[in-house]
Parts: structure tokens; C-alpha cells; sequence
């Protein structure tokens, strides 16, 4: 029997009762970005990139212009004083060219193809209107697309994923390895820049799956075989570690379940995500609550889901969302566990040779240590059944609701159902009263 919680019909504190269907793309789509308040774009393997409205599901427009599978995707708006802001997006394609498209009009901007290997990785860095591509080595561009510079080959696996850091830095991550790069613009006025690699992180035993910035003073990373390391963003030392999440004796209340030996993908950290107080890490099947002041896990869900955990995000309450390869995308809602009281201390015998008194200090001690450490589950709330595949990632759009993405070619806008019937509500009522109007005109 699967170990996996399960909820019933009644899902009180699941809002997403209503869904739209959205349909175009041809294979797996594996990434959604948000533009603004109301629109995003999806992209895959089919290499075509689709525009839509999150609040209608109406299809804005549809980018032809990749011959292979996409394989990262970056927002980018932009504005030097002259012009007003413009929308616009960055794909790279294992067709090894990358394209910027604008976002208002649909149109192709810029197409650059001098890769020597796939770009795996896009970062912006708004701050100084540049942005970075990894792949085989760390390119620099501007917003116009021309090159400003780039670093030497690193290795043919290539930069897997970047995060920006202050002062001009970013970590780019290189199998087992942890690479901070400098930027610097020339500081004669021209257009030259340099990127300087600066140090080399090499702690992790595995290679790195998951990067996460929490704030500007530290960030985090997590590998294929469970570690999770917490570095400080500013001199890249160290500050804590994690690497027993699938040990049952670090969490004993949790129920053991019996293996015979941990295959990688089941403690492989996929996706990490951070709300500066804590980073929630999804670890194989299962997801973990790590309190950055505290320094271990507070919270966890080892079989969150049947199969791997491919994105987890933390909404502005108290609640998460994930979704896994098992098609399925649930709401989790972080609570806190009732404390039980101290054990009685005993009487008695023990207590004619002062036992007693040792006993009731380290009680008071114990109580005390209880009380100052709040310890935290994760309770099931909804389960979002809709897909018949892999979901790969989701965008939450507030009170617009959720956009999910699956390898079933299929794109899912999950409404609040409440809110589209009260709007629904509202528009008839509307449409009454201006034809009550007309016909009292009339």
C-alpha cells in the first residue's frame, strides 16, 4: 500500500474547483514564465513558445522560430529612460540559438546562433540591464543581443543552473562544482565588460541539481544525492549543511519505511525554493521545511507524492504547492504540532537520595527546550487531479489562480470556483441592468 496521503471529496481549504484547458503545443511542455499580473508564456519540446492570458486562458500568440526542444526561458523587460518599458522574452533551444521576442506584438526581436553547445541556463540581471546565458561556458549580453563577454570552455556538461549574488557576482553551477563569476563594466565609458571567475566551491559530493538566492546575504544549493548546503552570499563561506533527509533516525517521528537501498533519484534535491525564513526543498518523493535560524528540518513530508517532486513554491499563506511526475499537483498547509505535556517526575524512593530534584531540573530544562522549539507537520489540504502525466512546473497568479504545465502537452488554469461564479454573477446582473435601462429608455 502506498504511504502517500490521500484526501477525500470534501477539500474545504482547496479553492480550485474550476479549470480551463489550454491547448496548442505538440509535445512536453516544460516551462512557464510570468510577463505581468495577467499574462505568461509556455514553451517545450515542441520549440514553440505560446502567449496567454491567465485570467481568460485565451491564446495571445504562438512563436515559431526554434527547430529543436526549448531549454530555458527568462523574462526580460527593459527601458532606458528614452523609451517606455517593454515586455519581452528570452528562449534558448538545443538548436543552440537563442531568441529575444517581444511580448506586445509577438514579434521576433533578436536571434543570435554562435553557440558552440545548448544553453541550459538564462539569467537577467535588471540592475545592469544584462543578461547571462550558461552552457559550455558563461556568455554576457546586452539587451540588443550583442556579446560583451565570456568566459573560457568550462566543460562539456556545461553551466546546469545560475543565481545572481550582490555585488555584481553570480554563482553558476558546474556539476559538483559551485563557480562565482564577477561582472565588471570598463570603466573607461566604452562598452567593454569582463567576467572574472573568483573562487571555486567545491563541497558538494554530487552533482548540483538546485540553486535558490533567499536574500542578499545568503543562498543555497542542493545536489543529486540529498545534500542541501547554505552558503553566505557575500564571502561564499559555508554556514550550514543538511544531507539526512531520507534517514529516518533525524526524524524519528516520521514512520521508516523499509528499502533496500536508496536509488538516487529518491534523495536527488530538485527544485528549492525560499521565503528567507525557511527554504523548502522538494527531496525525491517527498518535501522539507529547513529553518534557516534553526539550522535543521522542521517540518517534512517524505512521500508527499507517488513519484519525484519536480516544483514546489510557497504561497503568501502559510501554504505550498507541488506537483510531481505523478500528474498530480497538491496544497499543503505548514501547521504547528500540539505540545505534549513533560512527563511527571518521579516520587519516591529516588527522591530520599536527591534523584528527585536532578530529575525535575532537567524535566524543567527539557519542557523549556519544548517550548522554545515549536516543531511544525505538513497537512494535505487539495489535491489538483486534472493532468494524465508528468507535472512539470506551475505559475500562482494570486487571485487569478494557478497555471500548471504537463508532459501531457497540456496547459491547466485552475480558478478559484467561488470567485469565477460570484464574477459570472456580477456580469449577468450587469447585463440585466443595462437592459432594464434600455427598455425603461425605450
Amino acid at each position: 500500500k502506498s504511504s502517500v496521503q490521500t484526501i477525500g471529496e470534501e477539500q474545504i481549504q482547496n479553492p480550485y474547483t474550476e479549470l480551463l484547458v489550454l491547448k496548442g503545443h505538440q509535445d512536453i511542455v516544460r516551462f512557464l514564465v510570468q510577463i505581468d499580473d495577467c499574462r505568461f508564456a509556455s514553451a517545450g519540446d515542441d520549440g514553440i513558445v505560446f502567449l496567454w492570458n491567465a485570467q481568460t486562458g485565451e491564446k495571445l500568440y504562438e512563436l515559431h522560430g526554434h527547430t529543436h526542444k526549448i531549454t530555458a526561458i527568462a523574462p526580460f523587460s527593459s527601458s532606458d529612460g528614452t523609451e517606455e518599458k517593454t515586455d519581452m522574452i528570452i528562449t534558448a533551444s538545443a538548436d543552440r540559438t537563442v531568441i529575444i521576442w517581444d511580448c506586445t506584438s509577438g514579434r521576433q526581436v533578436q536571434k543570435v546562433s554562435c553557440f558552440h553547445s545548448t544553453v541550459k541556463c538564462l539569467t537577467v540581471l535588471q540592475r545592469l540591464n544584462v543578461w547571462l546565458s550558461g552552457g559550455s561556458d558563461l556568455c554576457v549580453w546586452n539587451r540588443k543581443l550583442d556579446l560583451l563577454c565570456k568566459t573560457s570552455h568550462l566543460t562539456d556538461a556545461g553551466i546546469s543552473a545560475l543565481v545572481e549574488l550582490p555585488k555584481n557576482c553570480v554563482a553558476a553551477a558546474v556539476g559538483k562544482e559551485l563557480i562565482i563569476f564577477r561582472l565588471s563594466a570598463s570603466k573607461n565609458g566604452s562598452e567593454g565588460w569582463n567576467v572574472l571567475e573568483v573562487k571555486r566551491l567545491v563541497d558538494h559530493q554530487d552533482n548540483i541539481s538546485s540553486l535558490v538566492s533567499v536574500n542578499d546575504l545568503t543562498f543555497v544549493t542542493g545536489s543529486h544525492i540529498g545534500e542541501l548546503i547554505v552558503w553566505d552570499a557575500l564571502d561564499w563561506t559555508k554556514q550550514a549543511a543538511e544531507c539526512s533527509f531520507w534517514d529516518s533516525s533525524v526524524h524519528p517521528d516520521v514512520q521508516p519505511e523499509i528499502k533496500l537501498s536508496q536509488s538516487p533519484n529518491e534523495t536527488s534535491v530538485q527544485h528549492l525554493t525560499s521565503d528567507e525564513e525557511c527554504v523548502f526543498a522538494a527531496v525525491g518523493k517527498g518535501i522539507y521545511v529547513y529553518n534557516l535560524q534553526m539550522k535543521r528540518v522542521i517540518a517534512c513530508q517524505r512521500t508527499a507524492h507517488d513519484s519525484s517532486v519536480l516544483h514546489i513554491e510557497k504561497l503568501p499563506n502559510r501554504q505550498l504547492i507541488s506537483c510531481s511526475e505523478d500528474g498530480s499537483v497538491r496544497i499543503w498547509e505548514v501547521r504547528e504540532k500540539q505540545q505534549l505535556p513533560a512527563e511527571p517526575v518521579p516520587t519516591g524512593f529516588f527522591n530520599m537520595w536527591g534523584f528527585g530534584r536532578s530529575n525535575k531540573q532537567a524535566n524543567q530544562a527539557a519542557k523549556k527546550m519544548q517550548e522554545n522549539t515549536p516543531m511544525y507537520f505538513l497537512e494535505l489540504v487539495g489535491d489538483l487531479i486534472g493532468h494524465s502525466s508528468a507535472v512539470q512546473m506551475f505559475l500562482y497568479f494570486g487571485e487569478l489562480g494557478l497555471a500548471t504545465c504537463s508532459a501531457d502537452h497540456l496547459i491547466i488554469l485552475w480558478k478559484d470556483g467561488e470567485r469565477e461564479s460570484s464574477l459570472r454573477s456580477l456580469a449577468l446582473f450587469k447585463k440585466l441592468a443595462q437592459n432594464g435601462d434600455l427598455q425603461l429608455k425605450l
